[in-house]
């Protein structure tokens, strides 16, 4: 048996029923933990005796979720079902104001650009945010932006915040976006694009300018070309490159 100091990481697998309290709209079936901080809270509030026979793998029927630790050469250490272990699962509770995934969303919040913090907040917070009432260019950068090692407890958040900002804009403003945004941005348009929010809007509103769409083919195809089947298929042309700014 691997003794518990050895973990550096732990993946969280969310369970399918409410035990553990209220979940928060945007909590991850699976996500990690790297925080060294983080981690030695899960190992205090790890199980001494997990089980009958104090097993060092618990299993049960529960489906409150589970917790599984890894050490640095990304072996298994140690896992539990949080059906078994009420102080972790208080620990990891998706909507508790001081638990692990609480904090993960604050720290995304913090990290958003300026001007969409408070939006950001308001979504970590599960409120209803206003619009902030910034360019697309911007909100591109941020679906765009490098994820941090690992998927943490917001990385739903990180794509669902951007994504609904961008889907109540009209195409004219995205497409002209697109020719604003830096590359980073163009790797979140490729990616709003060839989604669902996008997709599925009527064909006189997938129309894009042939400028936009050149730019999000030629990324798509050096950069994502997993979604390069999709826009080639769903962004249809425009009548001419119309979209103008005075």
């Amino acid at each position: 048996m691997k003794p518990i100091s050895r973990a550096v990481r732990a993946a969280v697998a969310a369970g399918r029923t409410a035990a553990s309290g209220p979940v928060h709209p945007y909590h991850p079936a699976e996500y990690e933990i790297h925080d060294p901080g983080e981690v030695g809270e899960l190992l205090a509030a790890w199980p001494q005796d997990c089980g009958p026979g104090g097993s060092d793998d618990c299993t049960c029927s529960g489906h409150d979720g589970r917790v599984t630790l890894y050490e640095a050469g990304g072996q298994s250490v140690r896992a539990v079902d949080l059906s078994r272990a009420k102080p972790l699962a208080r620990l990891l509770a998706p909507a508790a104001a001081e638990g692990i995934p609480a904090r993960h969303r604050a720290r995304w919040a913090r990290a958003a650009p300026p001007r969409l913090r408070e939006y950001a907040a308001a979504m970590a917070r599960a409120e209803e945010p206003g619009h902030p009432g910034v360019p697309a260019a911007l909100v591109f950068s941020w679906l765009g932006a490098p994820r941090a090692r690992g998927t943490d407890a917001a990385s739903v958040l990180a794509v669902e915040a951007p994504m609904r900002l961008l889907a109540a804009e009209p195409t004219d403003e995205l497409a002209w976006a697109v020719r604003e945004t830096d590359r980073g941005g163009l790797d979140g348009a490729v990616r709003f694009f060839a989604s669902e929010a996008f997709t599925t809007r009527h064909p006189k509103r997938r129309r894009v300018p042939d400028t936009a769409r050149d730019l999000l083919l030629r990324h798509a195809r050096s950069h994502r070309p997993a979604d390069l089947p999709v826009l080639e298929r769903r962004l249809l042309r425009a009548p001419g490159d119309r979209v103008r700014r005075s």
